[in-house]
């Protein structure tokens, strides 16, 4: 069957919007196909620096026929309606439809409308154009006199449309004032001449031959082997950097791999300072040597193949890249040279957020709430003020103001240069943190006591101005602090309360089922657990992780069944009563063994859970709750709940209640789905 191969060759595409760029012109395309009835068997879709490509194999050459029935309105309908009916089916006269008769409905009009396919070559020559005139660019440009937009210049567009066997067929269409053809261009500088080309596979080689690796994925992998080979002829080891490997490979085309080096007196500059000076200014990668220390090399990735091995390349890189380092070195030994805190007056002019006042009156909160937080958590009040009055110091230095991506991490150094203790070091960095759902979680007592601070005063300062994430809007990354705060407490185990308002504890709640349900909790059992004033994190976790041991045994599932059937004969004998049972159980007024077993039993458990449950070991209290799993079997299998004698009956439905009520410690089984 015929292939569509696309090619949309322009000036360099930013490396950041390569990839997102071709799989929206895969989607695009194979999307409007479809529409049009020419459906495919397979779609790929590749970017380099300079093109975009595009290759559907698979294709029918004609859209099929298509024969539609379309229902009018009853005979003797009144005229504008038939005139309606008329229009939408294309029809003349309503003698050119059928009626129809329905038992029910009567006599009706049909419509029979049949539509020819139409050739694949004709819908692609409309359906190209459209998509690249309403390409989703990020950022996009024009040029020229002309008023078509594209991330680059468009310098040339290749669509064919044709089996393997067949000279393909030129896609008629023209963008930019480019018209399709088939010819398309190699490397830059190695191989710039012309290449004609009739479909995807001949396409892909003559690429190559012209020094051009289409796929980006393949690009990567030729990087990385090559780095790790150069590295380890040295007895080096490449520094892993997925978000660098992917940049450098959307920035060539032919990859070439080399390495420099630097004046290892800059090795006393802090390893992350350096990482971020060669990596920020050079697309470089950085390297360690046999014991894991930074190595005062790089891997330099180059779009061409040098005469001169690599020489000149090389030289200039590391030109740059001493001179970056001693500024570097420079703005470091500058900073060491203030104590942290002298720089904190320079944050009363920087604004926090105008309607929260300056960096440093939010500084101001986070001693005081640090301080709060500090006893609760079983951290220094003291120490934990000083962090936090450090946390925020670094902004004010020279290499943060180079390097925002180390705010903290400098503080951390500077800290413990300038003689801080080492927690109060620690924590000036890890207040940040985790900054994701799988970044590192602060564990030291005064590190978590000002990472705690720094995140709800985020979330109640923004609160209090209601400025909260809505739908996907989130520019102060509120959800990200609220989630921050629960991984805080529930992985370090921490027995802290939130008190925040509700509207705020409701806000962590969602957070917090966000997070369970991605860790594989279920959401009726998170809801089972949960409730409006919920306050405890850890609380509400251990809880939802005992439930889901429980109700993953034999004995749980029984039991959650015979709890629906008890909380379903109490709503309806409730509903039909209009009163609550909840009275105490008349001992005397049992009359069977089962109704006495399950009474003492669920009289047993219900002190046991309530006393596990007093300290916070839910595990205890589901082990406790399996047990009434054998006593209310045996229940409902001997006992009539809806006895004749009117006392018996209160006393059974008050038993079902006690169960209710006991079994209500832990969750609410009624959300429980099952």
């Amino acid at each position: 069957m015929p292939e569509l191969l696309l090619e949309l060759f322009s000036e360099e595409i930013p490396a950041r919007f390569q990839r997102r760029a071709a799989e929206d012109l895969k989607k695009a395309v194979t999307n409007s196909l479809v529409d049009a009835g020419l459906v495919y068997e397979g779609a790929k879709a590749f970017a380099t620096p300079r093109r975009l490509a595009l290759t559907i194999s698979g294709l029918p050459p004609r859209s099929p026929d298509t024969r539609e029935e379309k229902k009018g309105p009853k005979v003797g309908a009144p005229q504008p309606a038939i005139d309606g009916f008329l229009r939408a089916a294309g029809l003349s006269s309503i003698d050119q439809a059928t009626i129809q008769s329905d038992p029910k409905k009567g006599d009706f009009y049909i419509a029979l409308i049949e539509k020819p396919g139409a050739d694949a070559v004709e819908l692609l020559s409309a359906i190209l154009p459209k998509i690249l005139t309403d390409f989703p660019w990020a950022k996009s440009m024009r040029w020229g006199s002309g008023s078509f937009n594209w991330v680059r210049p468009l310098r040339a567009i290749t669509a064919t449309f044709g089996t393997e066997n067949d000279e393909p067929i030129v896609v008629p269409f023209a963008a930019a004032g480019i018209e399709a053809g088939q010819t398309t261009f190699g490397h830059r500088f190695l191989a710039p001449d012309a290449i004609r080309v009739k479909r995807f596979d001949d396409y892909v080689t003559a690429l190559e031959r012209a020094k051009v690796v289409l796929d980006i994925d393949r690009r990567k992998d030729i990087i990385r082997a090559d780095a790790d080979h150069l590295a380890f002829a040295q007895g080096l080891t490449v520094i892993a950097d997925e978000g660098l490997l992917e940049e450098v490979a959307g920035l060539v085309e032919w990859p070439n791999v080399m390495m420099g080096s630097f004046d290892p007196d800059f090795l006393k500059l802090p390893e992350e300072v350096i990482i971020a000076t060669i990596r920020a200014n050079q697309k470089c990668f950085c390297l360690r040597d046999g014991s894991g220390k930074l190595a005062p090399n790089f891997i330099i990735i180059s779009n061409t193949v040098p005469t001169d091995g690599g020489a000149t390349i090389v030289a200039g890189n590391e030109r740059v890249i001493r001179a970056r380092l001693s500024d570097a070195m420079f703005f470091y030994n500058s900073d060491l040279a203030l104590p942290l805190e002298h720089g904190l007056p320079k944050l009363e002019e920087t604004v926090f957020h105008a309607k929260l006042g300056s960096q440093f009156s939010r500084i101001e909160r986070l001693v005081k709430l640090a301080g709060e937080i500090a006893p609760q958590i079983g951290a220094d009040p003291e120490r934990a003020k000083r962090a936090a009055m450090l946390a925020k110091a670094d902004l004010t230095t020279q290499m943060v103001g180079e390097f925002p991506e180390l705010q903290g991490l400098m503080g951390r150094y500077y800290a413990t240069a300038q003689g801080e203790p080492a927690d109060i070091s620690t924590a000036v960095e890890m207040h940040y943190k985790p900054l994701g759902p799988t970044d590192q979680v602060p564990t030291e007592p005064v590190s978590m006591a000002v990472a705690l601070a720094d995140k709800i005063d985020l979330l109640t300062g923004f609160w209090s101005i209601d400025e909260k994430p809505t739908g996907s809007r989130d520019p102060f990354a509120l959800r990200r602090a609220a989630l921050g705060v629960i991984r805080i407490i529930t992985e370090n185990g921490l027995k802290f309360p939130l008190q925040v308002d509700a509207d705020l504890l409701a806000f962590f709640h969602d957070r917090l089922k966000v997070s369970l349900r991605e860790s594989g909790a279920r959401h009726d059992l998170v809801d089972a657990v949960l409730s409006a004033d919920s306050d405890d994190m850890l609380q509400i976790t251990q809880r939802a992780e005992a439930l889901s041991s429980l109700l993953s045994t034999d004995d749980g599932a029984n039991l959650l069944a015979g709890y629906k059937r008890a909380a379903n004969i109490l709503a309806a004998e409730e509903k039909k009563d209009g009163k609550a049972y909840a009275g105490a159980v008349d001992q005397s007024a049992l009359k069977l063994p089962e109704e006495t077993a399950l009474a003492a039993a669920v009289e047993a458990v219900h002190a046991a859970v309530a006393s596990h449950v007093g300290k916070d070991d839910y595990k205890a209290a589901m082990g406790d709750l399996a047990t009434l799993r054998a006593p209310v079997d045996a229940f409902f299998t001997a006992v009539l709940v809806n006895d004749a004698d009117a006392a018996i009956r209160t006393n059974r439905l008050n038993l079902l209640a006690r169960l209710r009520d006991t079994m209500r410690l832990v969750a609410d089984f009624g959300k429980v789905a099952g």
